[in-house]
Protein backbone atom coordinates (compact mmCIF):
# COMPACT_ATOMS: atom_id res chain seq x y z
CA UNK A 1 0.00 0.00 0.00
CA UNK A 2 1.07 3.48 -1.10
CA UNK A 3 1.82 5.44 1.80
CA UNK A 4 0.37 8.55 -0.12
CA UNK A 5 -3.03 6.59 0.52
CA UNK A 6 -3.16 7.85 3.65
CA UNK A 7 -3.02 11.43 2.99
CA UNK A 8 -6.01 13.76 3.72
CA UNK A 9 -6.68 17.37 4.39
CA UNK A 10 -6.85 19.28 7.00
CA UNK A 11 -7.27 22.68 7.88
CA UNK A 12 -4.62 23.65 10.47
CA UNK A 13 -7.22 25.10 12.79
CA UNK A 14 -8.53 21.83 13.91
CA UNK A 15 -5.41 20.40 15.05
CA UNK A 16 -6.50 21.30 18.64
CA UNK A 17 -3.93 23.10 20.83
CA UNK A 18 -5.35 22.44 24.11
CA UNK A 19 -7.32 19.79 25.87
CA UNK A 20 -11.48 20.17 26.36
CA UNK A 21 -12.14 22.41 29.05
CA UNK A 22 -13.62 18.93 30.72
CA UNK A 23 -12.05 15.82 29.82
CA UNK A 24 -15.23 14.21 29.09
CA UNK A 25 -16.91 16.52 27.31
CA UNK A 26 -14.74 16.39 24.14
CA UNK A 27 -16.90 15.22 20.99
CA UNK A 28 -17.35 11.36 19.63
CA UNK A 29 -17.88 10.26 16.44
CA UNK A 30 -19.23 7.10 16.44
CA UNK A 31 -19.63 4.40 13.47
CA UNK A 32 -21.43 1.33 13.53
CA UNK A 33 -19.67 -0.73 11.10
CA UNK A 34 -22.78 -3.09 10.80
CA UNK A 35 -25.21 -1.26 9.95
CA UNK A 36 -23.15 1.64 8.47
CA UNK A 37 -25.03 4.63 11.33
CA UNK A 38 -22.62 7.37 12.17
CA UNK A 39 -24.08 9.44 15.50
CA UNK A 40 -22.58 12.67 17.31
CA UNK A 41 -22.34 12.31 20.53
CA UNK A 42 -20.06 13.66 23.53
CA UNK A 43 -17.49 11.48 25.06
CA UNK A 44 -19.29 11.45 28.42
CA UNK A 45 -22.28 9.65 26.69
CA UNK A 46 -20.00 6.18 25.51
CA UNK A 47 -21.73 4.12 27.96
CA UNK A 48 -24.91 4.35 26.22
CA UNK A 49 -22.53 3.58 22.84
CA UNK A 50 -21.87 0.39 24.26
CA UNK A 51 -23.15 -3.17 24.62
CA UNK A 52 -21.02 -4.74 27.94
CA UNK A 53 -17.93 -4.65 26.36
CA UNK A 54 -14.76 -4.86 28.41
CA UNK A 55 -12.73 -1.84 28.03
CA UNK A 56 -8.58 -2.72 27.91
CA UNK A 57 -6.76 0.37 28.72
CA UNK A 58 -3.05 1.23 28.03
CA UNK A 59 -2.10 2.47 31.92
CA UNK A 60 1.50 3.46 31.08
CA UNK A 61 2.51 7.10 32.45
CA UNK A 62 4.32 9.75 30.26
CA UNK A 63 7.48 11.10 32.15
CA UNK A 64 9.16 14.33 31.92
CA UNK A 65 11.19 13.20 28.70
CA UNK A 66 11.50 16.69 26.92
CA UNK A 67 15.53 17.93 28.31
CA UNK A 68 16.57 21.32 26.76
CA UNK A 69 20.00 21.72 25.76
CA UNK A 70 22.48 24.37 25.23
CA UNK A 71 25.28 24.69 22.78
CA UNK A 72 24.30 23.40 20.00
CA UNK A 73 20.73 24.63 21.46
CA UNK A 74 18.24 21.80 20.96
CA UNK A 75 17.32 18.94 22.94
CA UNK A 76 16.93 15.18 23.92
CA UNK A 77 13.81 13.31 23.96
CA UNK A 78 13.83 10.01 26.15
CA UNK A 79 12.37 7.60 24.61
CA UNK A 80 12.67 4.35 26.60
CA UNK A 81 14.64 3.03 29.78
CA UNK A 82 17.55 1.14 28.85
CA UNK A 83 18.57 -0.02 32.58
CA UNK A 84 20.63 1.78 35.55
CA UNK A 85 20.63 5.50 33.92
CA UNK A 86 20.97 4.32 30.35
CA UNK A 87 18.15 5.80 27.97
CA UNK A 88 17.38 5.23 24.06
CA UNK A 89 16.82 8.73 23.11
CA UNK A 90 16.08 10.88 19.87
CA UNK A 91 18.44 13.97 20.22
CA UNK A 92 19.00 17.29 17.44
CA UNK A 93 20.41 18.75 16.16
CA UNK A 94 22.42 15.77 15.95
CA UNK A 95 24.75 16.72 13.14
CA UNK A 96 26.66 19.53 15.78
CA UNK A 97 26.30 16.19 18.41
CA UNK A 98 28.88 14.04 19.51
CA UNK A 99 29.53 10.56 21.29
CA UNK A 100 31.02 11.57 24.58
CA UNK A 101 29.33 15.19 24.74
CA UNK A 102 28.32 15.98 28.01
CA UNK A 103 24.57 18.38 27.98
CA UNK A 104 23.43 19.27 31.61
CA UNK A 105 22.36 15.63 33.13
CA UNK A 106 23.01 13.94 29.93
CA UNK A 107 25.82 12.18 28.30
CA UNK A 108 25.95 11.33 24.58
CA UNK A 109 26.95 7.37 24.58
CA UNK A 110 26.22 5.94 21.08
CA UNK A 111 24.56 7.82 18.02
CA UNK A 112 22.18 4.51 16.67
CA UNK A 113 21.09 6.75 13.29
CA UNK A 114 17.71 8.41 12.12
CA UNK A 115 18.60 11.00 15.35
CA UNK A 116 18.60 8.19 17.71
CA UNK A 117 20.76 8.08 21.00
CA UNK A 118 21.71 5.59 23.52
CA UNK A 119 22.66 8.22 26.10
CA UNK A 120 23.17 8.22 30.34
CA UNK A 121 20.77 10.46 32.30
CA UNK A 122 21.95 11.40 35.62
CA UNK A 123 19.29 10.48 38.01
CA UNK A 124 15.65 10.37 37.06
CA UNK A 125 13.94 12.48 34.02
CA UNK A 126 12.94 16.11 35.00
CA UNK A 127 12.64 17.78 31.58
CA UNK A 128 9.25 18.90 30.53
CA UNK A 129 5.66 17.40 28.56
CA UNK A 130 7.05 15.71 25.76
CA UNK A 131 3.92 16.97 23.85
CA UNK A 132 4.30 16.81 19.89
CA UNK A 133 5.51 19.11 17.44
CA UNK A 134 2.48 20.58 16.15
CA UNK A 135 1.31 21.62 19.77
CA UNK A 136 3.02 24.67 19.93
CA UNK A 137 1.19 26.49 22.76
CA UNK A 138 2.26 25.95 26.53
CA UNK A 139 0.16 23.34 28.47
CA UNK A 140 -1.05 25.24 31.73
CA UNK A 141 -1.71 21.85 33.57
CA UNK A 142 0.59 18.96 33.02
CA UNK A 143 -1.69 16.34 34.37
CA UNK A 144 -4.26 16.60 31.36
CA UNK A 145 -1.24 14.72 29.24
CA UNK A 146 -1.35 12.02 31.20
CA UNK A 147 -4.88 9.60 31.86
CA UNK A 148 -6.11 9.64 34.82
CA UNK A 149 -5.58 6.05 35.40
CA UNK A 150 -1.82 6.67 34.36
CA UNK A 151 0.39 3.78 36.35
CA UNK A 152 3.56 2.72 34.72
CA UNK A 153 5.94 5.23 34.15
CA UNK A 154 8.12 5.10 30.80
CA UNK A 155 6.74 6.72 27.86
CA UNK A 156 7.79 9.53 25.84
CA UNK A 157 3.95 10.28 24.70
CA UNK A 158 0.40 9.72 26.44
CA UNK A 159 -1.88 7.28 24.89
CA UNK A 160 -3.98 10.11 23.91
CA UNK A 161 -7.61 7.84 23.54
CA UNK A 162 -7.68 7.89 26.99
CA UNK A 163 -6.82 11.36 28.06
CA UNK A 164 -10.69 11.54 27.53
CA UNK A 165 -11.63 9.61 30.43
CA UNK A 166 -12.43 11.02 34.33
CA UNK A 167 -12.98 8.22 37.56
CA UNK A 168 -16.38 8.65 37.35
CA UNK A 169 -16.49 7.67 33.38
CA UNK A 170 -14.58 4.85 34.14
CA UNK A 171 -16.73 3.67 36.98
CA UNK A 172 -19.59 3.23 34.52
CA UNK A 173 -17.45 0.56 32.42
CA UNK A 174 -15.75 -2.54 32.78
CA UNK A 175 -12.06 -2.06 32.99
CA UNK A 176 -9.13 -4.04 32.48
CA UNK A 177 -5.68 -2.57 32.08
CA UNK A 178 -2.20 -3.76 29.87
CA UNK A 179 0.70 -1.40 29.65
CA UNK A 180 3.12 -0.47 26.83
CA UNK A 181 5.06 2.28 27.16
CA UNK A 182 4.99 4.37 23.88
CA UNK A 183 7.72 4.86 22.31
CA UNK A 184 9.76 5.63 18.45
CA UNK A 185 7.23 3.02 16.69
CA UNK A 186 4.18 4.92 17.97
CA UNK A 187 4.46 8.44 16.66
CA UNK A 188 7.50 8.25 14.21
CA UNK A 189 6.12 9.50 11.09
CA UNK A 190 5.90 7.32 7.84
CA UNK A 191 8.97 8.41 5.37
CA UNK A 192 8.88 5.57 3.17
CA UNK A 193 7.38 4.96 -0.13
CA UNK A 194 4.95 1.85 0.59
CA UNK A 195 3.91 0.77 4.46
CA UNK A 196 5.34 -2.40 3.52
CA UNK A 197 8.92 -0.47 3.62
CA UNK A 198 8.55 1.00 7.24
CA UNK A 199 10.51 -0.74 9.79
CA UNK A 200 8.97 -0.93 13.63
CA UNK A 201 11.56 -0.95 16.20
CA UNK A 202 9.28 -2.40 18.93
CA UNK A 203 7.86 -1.05 22.14
CA UNK A 204 8.09 -3.05 25.45
CA UNK A 205 4.54 -4.24 26.78
CA UNK A 206 3.04 -6.21 29.86
CA UNK A 207 -0.21 -8.03 30.55
CA UNK A 208 -1.00 -9.48 34.29
CA UNK A 209 -2.06 -13.14 33.96
CA UNK A 210 -5.54 -12.60 35.86
CA UNK A 211 -5.39 -9.68 33.24
CA UNK A 212 -5.49 -11.55 30.50
CA UNK A 213 -7.96 -13.79 31.80
CA UNK A 214 -10.49 -11.92 31.77
CA UNK A 215 -9.95 -10.10 28.32
CA UNK A 216 -9.79 -13.29 26.69
CA UNK A 217 -12.66 -14.84 28.16
CA UNK A 218 -15.13 -11.33 27.44
CA UNK A 219 -17.60 -12.11 25.05
CA UNK A 220 -16.62 -8.10 23.35
CA UNK A 221 -13.34 -6.01 24.03
CA UNK A 222 -12.90 -2.29 23.47
CA UNK A 223 -9.71 -1.37 22.81
CA UNK A 224 -8.95 2.15 24.11
CA UNK A 225 -6.39 3.16 21.83
CA UNK A 226 -4.12 2.04 18.86
CA UNK A 227 -1.46 0.95 21.97
CA UNK A 228 -4.00 -1.15 23.74
CA UNK A 229 -4.71 -2.81 20.23
CA UNK A 230 -0.99 -3.30 19.16
CA UNK A 231 -0.59 -5.40 22.79
CA UNK A 232 -3.98 -7.64 22.85
CA UNK A 233 -3.81 -8.49 19.03
CA UNK A 234 0.45 -9.43 19.39
CA UNK A 235 -0.18 -11.94 23.12
CA UNK A 236 -3.47 -13.15 21.12
CA UNK A 237 -1.19 -14.09 18.31
CA UNK A 238 1.91 -15.11 20.57
CA UNK A 239 1.16 -16.03 24.14
CA UNK A 240 3.17 -13.99 25.47
CA UNK A 241 2.57 -12.01 28.45
CA UNK A 242 5.07 -9.34 28.26
CA UNK A 243 8.29 -8.39 26.03
CA UNK A 244 8.62 -6.30 22.65
CA UNK A 245 5.58 -5.68 19.91
CA UNK A 246 7.07 -4.69 16.40
CA UNK A 247 3.03 -5.77 15.51
CA UNK A 248 2.09 -3.63 12.36
CA UNK A 249 -1.56 -3.28 11.96
CA UNK A 250 -2.17 -2.73 8.07
CA UNK A 251 -5.51 -2.87 5.93
CA UNK A 252 -6.28 -6.70 5.85
CA UNK A 253 -5.00 -7.10 8.97
CA UNK A 254 -6.56 -10.12 10.95
CA UNK A 255 -8.53 -9.15 14.64
CA UNK A 256 -8.24 -11.58 16.92
CA UNK A 257 -9.35 -9.89 20.29
CA UNK A 258 -10.32 -6.36 19.61
CA UNK A 259 -14.15 -5.78 18.56
CA UNK A 260 -14.73 -2.29 19.07
CA UNK A 261 -11.89 0.78 18.56
CA UNK A 262 -11.96 3.84 20.64
CA UNK A 263 -9.56 6.54 19.06
CA UNK A 264 -8.33 10.00 18.36
CA UNK A 265 -8.08 11.57 14.85
CA UNK A 266 -4.68 10.58 13.93
CA UNK A 267 -1.82 12.76 11.40
CA UNK A 268 -1.78 11.98 8.01
CA UNK A 269 0.84 9.09 6.70
CA UNK A 270 0.95 7.90 10.11
CA UNK A 271 0.85 4.18 11.56
CA UNK A 272 -1.87 4.76 13.46
CA UNK A 273 -3.82 6.34 10.42
CA UNK A 274 -3.07 2.62 9.22
CA UNK A 275 -3.97 0.50 12.10
CA UNK A 276 -7.28 2.67 12.30
CA UNK A 277 -7.87 1.89 8.39
CA UNK A 278 -7.07 -2.08 8.79
CA UNK A 279 -10.21 -2.16 11.80
CA UNK A 280 -12.62 0.17 9.71
CA UNK A 281 -11.72 -0.51 5.95
CA UNK A 282 -9.73 2.20 4.07
CA UNK A 283 -12.88 4.11 1.93
CA UNK A 284 -14.91 4.01 5.60
CA UNK A 285 -12.34 5.67 7.24
CA UNK A 286 -11.62 8.12 4.48
CA UNK A 287 -14.91 9.02 4.63
CA UNK A 288 -14.92 9.81 7.80
CA UNK A 289 -11.79 11.97 8.01
CA UNK A 290 -13.65 13.89 5.84
CA UNK A 291 -16.66 13.94 7.82
CA UNK A 292 -14.97 14.72 11.11
CA UNK A 293 -13.54 17.78 9.26
CA UNK A 294 -16.89 19.03 7.91
CA UNK A 295 -18.26 18.97 11.36
CA UNK A 296 -15.27 20.84 12.71
CA UNK A 297 -14.11 17.92 14.73
CA UNK A 298 -10.38 18.59 16.64
CA UNK A 299 -7.63 16.65 15.78
CA UNK A 300 -4.78 14.63 17.09
CA UNK A 301 -3.75 14.34 20.65
CA UNK A 302 -6.07 17.39 22.18
CA UNK A 303 -8.38 17.11 19.66
CA UNK A 304 -12.10 14.41 20.06
CA UNK A 305 -12.58 11.03 19.61
CA UNK A 306 -14.00 8.67 17.34
CA UNK A 307 -15.87 5.04 18.46
CA UNK A 308 -16.15 2.23 16.25
CA UNK A 309 -18.00 -0.73 16.55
Amino acid sequence: MDTSELDYALPSELIAQHPAPLRDASRLLVYDRLSGAIRHRTFAELPEELSGELAVVNDTRVVPARIRIERPKGEVLLLEHQGGGEWLALARPTRRLRAGGRHGAVELLEHLGEGRWRIRLDGEPDGEAPLPPYITEPLDDPTRYQTVYADEAGSAAAPTAGLHFTPELLGRLDVERVTLHVGLDTFRPLATDTLEEHELHGERYWVQPEAWARIEAADRVLAVGTTSVRVLETVARTGELHGRTSLFVTPGFEFRRVDALLTNFHLPRSTLLALVMGFAGIEETRRLYRLAVEERYRFYSFGDAMLIL
